[in-house]
């Protein structure tokens, strides 16, 4: 059975990301197994101080199996991978990024090599969901997209995807009917990457 990872870093209880993600999850064939991590339920650290020297110390003496590297071997071992998360300060929020700092690792999601890196992760697709407050698709202003693909081309995923709401909170806008073609189209994305598992 192939697993699908959620990294859902929605933060508000009424969250517009939450909704555009539970609707790509209803056209998930049922025999995928997902699994799902809320990132605000986690006690996910930044890499500074002791936590960090920790970290220095486990990999200089190649120690990949510690439970520090559970995330990174998590993410690694995912056959896809969706990411949902608001468009914040022209990205996403910071608690995504400290989750993608702990699953950085040199050896399980990445190794270097004298050519220079070579994603290690196993995921065919990795698929961004978002809402936005104003209009910022092909802005050169919105940043996440460009860190998201970049980072999965890192980590060695090719397939790269990302569908957003646009003008959430622009006034005398149709944010409803916005969000509600996003809707659409994840529904339509996860029906065609994920319709039925092999």
């Amino acid at each position: 059975m192939k697993n699908i990872l959620i990294i859902d870093c929605c933060i508000r209880s009424n969250s517009r990301t939450r909704e555009l993600l539970n609707t790509f999850i209803t056209g998930i064939d049922d025999s995928y197994r997902i699994t799902h991590l809320q990132l605000t339920t986690m006690n996910l650290q930044p890499l500074m101080n002791e936590f960090f020297n920790e970290r220095e110390q486990l990999l200089n003496n190649k120690k990949l199996n510690h439970l520090r590297f559970n995330l990174a071997h998590q993410l690694a071992s995912a056959d896809e991978i969706i990411v949902a998360a608001p468009f914040w300060d022209l990205s996403f929020p910071s608690l995504l990024k400290i989750y993608f700092e702990n699953c950085c690792v040199d050896g399980i999601t990445f190794k270097s090599t004298a050519q220079g890196i070579d994603g290690l992760c196993q995921a065919n697709n990795f698929v961004y969901l978002t809402t936005r407050g104003g209009f910022y698709t092909n802005d050169p202003m919105e940043q996440a997209v460009p860190y998201l693909r970049s980072l999965s081309s890192f980590f060695g995923v090719h397939q790269f995807h990302a569908i957003a709401a646009d003008g959430m909170d622009i006034v005398n806008f149709d944010s409803h009917q916005s969000l509600e073609n996003a809707k659409k189209e994840a529904y339509d994305l996860a029906k065609l990457l994920f319709g039925n598992a092999e």
